[in-house]
């Protein structure tokens, strides 16, 4: 028996979300896992479980998910099973990498760090190939000041203030190693790296700060509201279609069972 880890990037836009739900089988909740699973059972004769490093949201996009499964073929060197898989899969999920891994390796509990990416569009009309991974803002926000607004997101947070209604984690604290903006072209991107993440934590964010800087808010606002640890205070959340799953590392210090909570 072998583990094999995947890196698999795939276009949210027509899914459910990642996680295989119970009314799949009626073909009312499409999902990333259902799909990957169906292509390994084409390969192995058999089901196969398809276990991700996140449950990434309706419409949440990937460009790095990592995913793996444990195969009883030992005919095929790695690497074919990038061609091999990405033979079954629809267009708008891609296998991008395969490596053999140690037999007890998961992709949910080995992760130490996970990092999303938030895509705004800035420009006053949106390219047609882009409407799907961005969130036109027809507007150019203070960059350094969404950078002072974001500031006291790093270290161990209580993020309370960012967790859904629905957020059934029973901890609310994470770890959050980094949170920036930058621009690209006409991009405006929130990149934010952490251990794990509540639902729509980064999302919740991301329409937070933005609209923090746009009503000209303290810049020690995030950080009094972070204090409050009450949801209503939270800005409107930013919509799918801008997030991306960005990254998923292993070599980093994991930091407690909280990780396993993890969801977008």
């Amino acid at each position: 028996m072998r583990t094999i880890l995947l890196t698999v990037s795939y276009d949210g836009t027509d899914f459910c979300g990642w996680q295989r739900q119970a009314d799949c089988e009626t073909g009312h909740a499409r999902t990333v896992q259902e799909e990957l699973e169906k292509a390994l059972a084409v390969l192995h004769k058999k089901p196969v479980q398809a276990c991700g490093s996140g449950r990434t949201d309706s419409g949440v996009h990937a460009f790095g998910q990592a995913v793996t499964f444990v195969t009883d073929i030992d005919s095929i060197p790695v690497e074919k099973f990038i061609p091999a898989l990405n033979s079954q899969l629809p267009h708008d999920v891609r296998v991008m990498s395969a490596k053999e891994v140690p037999e007890r390796f998961h992709a949910r509990f080995s992760a130490t760090d996970r990092s999303y990416r938030y895509f705004m569009y800035c420009g006053p009309v949106v390219p047609a190939h882009e409407m799907r991974y961005v969130w036109p803002l027809f507007r150019y926000p203070d960059v350094d000041k969404l950078n002072r607004l974001a500031e006291p997101l790093k270290g161990e947070i209580d993020c309370t203030t960012f967790a859904a209604a629905k957020d059934l984690s029973p901890s609310k604290c994470r770890y959050i190693n980094y949170a920036r903006f930058f621009m690209e072209g006409e991009k405006l991107i929130f990149e934010i790296s952490a251990n794990a993440f509540l639902w729509r934590m980064v999302r919740s964010l991301t329409g937070t700060l933005i609209d923090a800087e746009k009503r000209g808010m303290s810049d020690d606002y995030i950080a009094r509201i972070l204090e409050a640890k009450d949801r209503k205070l939270a800005g409107p959340t930013a919509p799918a279609e801008g997030l991306f799953l960005w990254d998923v590392k292993f070599d980093g210090i994991r930091r407690g069972p909280k990780t396993d909570e993890f969801s977008e």
